[in-house]
């Protein structure tokens, strides 16, 4: 299979490696509007000589490089979020659909072998708390935080709790960009679960925490160092065990499902309805920042 990355910036060249190692799997192009990143600087000179591609380009263009790709029955998997609006998320979902095309968003934690035990382990979440710091970067800063960092932990929490979100309240700040830079969430759902989610790009150590809550036991994970810590009550004894689940790689594991929903059509994980998801989450909690910003300004 003929593949294309269009962006070679530090998610794109990451991506260019997984896949340049996966049998069955030709990396064709790689394009770049940089020249010094790659040798083609116009994505639509590639569109009529691979099958899929992978998007890694800024945010505000990821629907417009994905439209041109599906249009051309390519199939698509385009770093999150999937769009900058609703509107351009429903095209591309729409679109995908028409064209019989597989549309994958790269919400990469999905495939993280911790996180995939602590799913199998989780029937009943009743508390979700996770808190992402993380020091400036330029990468990533066309949009407010919610999108290029606490998105992840949305992604995760709407997947455990299974259950469409009944309220959200929200407050975040502006303290490096024009935008905001440090936000906190809390999400009631239907079923009772509740998340609390932090996430700050001014932070001077990386923090990764991840807990979540159901009666009779909590997990704390290190999704990083992919390690698991159970606590639980048996017979009025507080006993702990941990989990190691070491030498995954999710990017790898994202990579290979792309390639098999396309040539055994298999699910994957998040297609373009559970991105579209993930992201009106995400838009309604930047919306809720902004008003907030704006009555105490």
């Amino acid at each position: 299979m003929k593949l294309a990355v269009i962006g070679a910036g530090h998610m794109g060249r990451y991506h260019a490696e997984k896949f340049a190692r996966l049998p069955g799997v030709e990396l064709a192009a790689v394009v770049d509007r940089d020249p010094v990143r790659a040798p083609v600087s116009d994505f639509r000179k590639i569109l009529g000589q691979v099958e899929a591609a992978v998007i890694a380009v800024p945010t505000n263009l990821h629907h417009e490089v994905a439209r041109a790709c599906l249009e051309k029955g390519v199939h698509v998997l385009i770093e999150k979020p999937i769009a900058a609006t609703l509107a351009e998320a429903d095209d591309l979902v729409d679109l995908a659909l028409k064209k019989k095309a597989v549309l994958q968003v790269g919400h990469v934690e999905r495939y993280n072998k911790a996180f995939r035990a602590l799913v199998a382990r989780m029937d009943r979440p009743l508390f979700i708390d996770a808190e992402r710091l993380s020091g400036f970067k330029q990468r990533g800063a066309e949009v407010d935080v919610i999108l290029d960092l606490m998105i992840h932990d949305l992604d995760l929490a709407l997947s455990l709790a299974r259950s469409e979100v009944k309220e959200v309240s929200a407050c975040g700040f502006r303290v490096l960009t024009g935008d905001t830079d440090i936000a906190s969430v809390r999400i009631e759902f239907a079923n009772g679960c509740v998340a609390d989610l932090t996430a700050s790009r001014g932070s001077q150590a990386a923090v990764r925490k991840f807990r979540v809550f159901q009666p009779c036991v909590y997990v704390s994970a290190d999704l990083q160092a992919g390690k698991l810590r159970y606590v639980k009550q048996t017979a009025g004894v507080i006993e702990e065990t941990e989990e190691a689940h070491p030498g995954g790689d999710a990017l790898a594991a994202q990579a290979e499902s792309f390639i098999l929903a396309i040539t055994e059509n298999r699910p994957v994980l998040v297609d373009g309805a559970e991105g579209r998801r993930v992201l009106k989450l995400a838009l309604d909690i930047g919306r809720l920042v902004r008003e907030r910003l704006e009555r105490f300004a």
